[in-house]
């Protein structure tokens, strides 16, 4: 046999298929899976055998319909879904995904989680839960507390219209269903209570009640806007109060900021993010997403939930949960941003719509 040169033999193993793993490909919003947490899940899922490799995609998810498209088209396997997400708009997004096996050897982890948040009707199917808790907030008031103290915050969010605030207050452009859930609350009402009038079958009292009422006290609100953010929270200095998701604020206050949560006595909104997924998932990639999801809900990644996103740990594995240690009915079942009825969806935005104009004037 002719012996082989090194050169040869260079030339071999450069010319040879190079091996990849099988990708496991995660969708999720934007901060909430690092670079180390990859590390992390990988090293793990090499440890146990898998011949897999946890991936982020991009784009990052920004909201429903986007996130229906990309799991639709099959571009993921696990996904971060908002929970009211799971059944908007005739379940489309449920059908998309598997059930969750609570059970799983392979996410110890799921025991750990705060019992209330597992089974929310909003997130179930037939089968069982589509979903598995990962973080949650509240849109909120965020006050300024370089500039005011514990003594001037106000205690209710009726307070919001009176003349201290006027140009002192920032909301969202285009999320528009959590700025008419202030008004609802302000009302004296449910936050969500045009949407539940509408899945009540009271069309005409929903509308009713929009234009005799809320349509008012809309206008009434808007008027009170320095500014509206659109996609970020506006945190400028010249700002008193801001409402926002709460995601960013340990960021704000690491740069020199000092934003405080508003504790109203009437709440606020809340929302959940979670881990779902994909229907096709199915062998030693499904293992290997739950390994994933184990990790995401173990005690390293919910510290940061609560300590580098500001947001509320779903775990009992955390060793402080604020937003929750002082609120104990933070994630209360009237509160949850609930799947709205598109009508619902029409009649808000012609709301804000028109409260914006109004606000020009």
């Amino acid at each position: 046999m002719k012996k082989m040169t090194l050169l040869t033999v260079i030339l071999m193993m450069l010319s040879a298929p190079v091996y990849a793993k099988e990708a496991l490909r995660i969708f999720a919003w934007e901060g909430y899976v690092t670079p180390a947490d990859l590390i992390s899940v990988n090293t793990l899922l090499e440890e146990q055998g898998y011949d897999i490799e946890a991936k982020l995609i991009e784009p990052f998810a920004s909201g429903p319909e986007q996130m229906f498209d990309i799991i639709r088209g099959r571009q993921c396997d696990v996904s971060f879904l908002t929970l009211n997400y799971i059944n908007m708009q005739g379940e489309k997004t449920s059908k998309q995904l598997q059930a969750i096996d609570s059970k799983s050897p392979r996410m110890p982890n799921y025991a750990k989680l705060i019992k209330g948040l597992t089974n929310i009707p909003m997130g179930m199917s037939a089968q069982g839960p589509l979903y598995i808790p990962w973080g949650g907030g509240a849109y909120g008031i965020w006050a300024n507390m370089k500039k005011l103290s514990d003594a001037d915050l106000p205690l209710s969010v009726k307070e919001l219209w009176s003349d201290k605030w006027k140009g002192k207050l920032s909301l969202s452009k285009g999320q528009i269903q959590p700025n008419i859930a202030i008004v609802m609350l302000a009302m004296g009402k449910p936050p969500y209570h045009i949407n539940n009038l509408l899945t009540a079958g009271k069309r005409t009292e929903a509308i009713d009640f929009t234009n005799k009422h809320a349509q008012e006290q809309t206008n009434l609100l808007y008027k009170q806007v320095k500014y509206f953010w659109d996609g970020v929270p506006d945190y400028s200095d010249d700002l008193l109060l801001t409402a926002s998701y709460g995601v960013e604020i340990a960021a704000e206050n690491a740069k020199g900021g000092h934003w405080q949560y508003v504790q109203f006595k009437e709440g606020s909104t809340v929302w959940m993010d979670t881990i779902n997924f994909s229907k096709d998932l199915t062998g030693k990639k499904l293992e290997a997403a739950e390994i994933f999801a184990n990790y995401f809900i173990g005690k390293e990644v919910q510290t940061r939930v609560v300590n580098g996103l500001s947001m509320v740990s779903v775990s009992t594995l955390v060793e402080k949960n604020p937003l929750l240690d002082s609120n104990a009915d933070f994630f209360s079942a009237q509160m949850f941003w609930p799947p709205y009825d598109k009508i619902a969806d029409n009649i808000m935005k012609g709301m804000s719509d028109t409260a914006m104009a109004a606000e020009k004037k």
